[in-house]
C-alpha cells in the first residue's frame, strides 16, 4: 500500500464509500481532503480509475446533468471494492505510517478499529522519532559548516518533527484511554511495555 497509485486507490475507495462521484468531484475532494503533496491531475486520476474498473473495485455509469446536457461518468464502489477497502484499513505495517500513506489512513480512522489505529500511531511516532534523531545528528555535524539558510531549513525540519511527535503522543494517549477497561488503568506502565516517558524516550531503531 506504499506506492502512490495504491494510496490514491485507497483514497478513492474511501471517498466513494460516502457517495458516488464523477471524476472532477473526486479530483477536487482528493486534493482538498488529503492535502496531496502535489496537486492531483486528471492524468494521474483517470489511469487509476481505469485500473480500479478492471479489478472490479468500482463501477462507472454515464449520467446527464439537466443544466448542461453533458454526459459525465459517475463512479460507485462495488461490494468487492468495499471488501478491499476494509482489508486495507486493517493493515498496520510500516507502509501505513509512511509520509504519503499516513495522511490518507488517518483521514479514514473512523472506519478503523481502535487497536489498529493505535498500532499505526505508534509506528508513525517511532518513524518520526527516528527522523528527529537524524535531523539532530545532522545539525550537530554540520552547524559550523553550513550557511544561515541551510541551518534555518534544518531547524524548520526539527521543529516540524517535534510538533508531530507531540501531536502523536496526545493521540496515542487518547486511543489508550479508549482501549482501557472501565475502571481500569489508562494504559500499561512504561516498564511493562518497554516504553519510556516521552521526555526520556530514546530513538527507536529502524522500523
Amino acid at each position: 500500500m506504499g506506492s502512490r497509485n495504491a494510496v490514491l486507490e485507497l483514497a478513492v475507495l474511501g471517498l466513494l464509500h460516502e457517495a458516488p462521484m464523477h471524476g472532477y468531484e473526486l479530483r477536487k475532494r482528493v486534493n482538498a481532503q488529503f492535502g496531496w503533496g502535489r496537486v492531483l491531475s486528471f492524468g494521474s486520476l483517470y489511469p487509476c480509475l481505469k485500473a480500479m474498473l478492471r479489478k472490479g473495485l468500482i463501477d462507472a455509469e454515464a449520467s446527464t446533468t439537466d443544466a448542461s446536457r453533458r454526459q459525465r461518468i459517475v463512479y460507485t464502489i462495488t461490494a468487492e471494492g468495499k471488501d478491499h477497502f476494509a482489508e486495507a484499513m486493517h493493515e498496520a505495517g510500516p507502509s501505513a505510517w509512511d509520509d504519503e500513506t499516513f495522511g490518507v489512513r488517518f483521514s479514514f480512522f473512523g472506519r478503523t478499529d481502535p487497536a489498529t489505529r493505535l498500532r499505526i500511531l505508534e509506528g508513525r511516532r517511532a518513524r518520526m522519532e527516528e527522523r528527529l534523531a537524524g535531523v539532530r545528528a545532522a545539525m550537530s555535524r554540520t552547524a559550523e559548516r553550513v550557511d544561515a539558510y541551510t541551518l534555518e531549513l534544518q531547524r524548520h525540519g526539527l521543529e516540524s518533527a517535534e510538533r508531530e511527535v507531540r501531536w502523536l503522543n496526545e493521540l496515542i494517549d487518547g486511543e489508550r484511554r479508549q482501549l482501557a477497561p472501565p475502571g481500569g488503568t489508562t494504559g500499561a506502565a512504561p516498564e511493562a511495555t518497554g516504553e519510556q516517558d516521552p521526555g526520556q524516550r530514546r530513538t527507536p531503531g529502524s522500523v
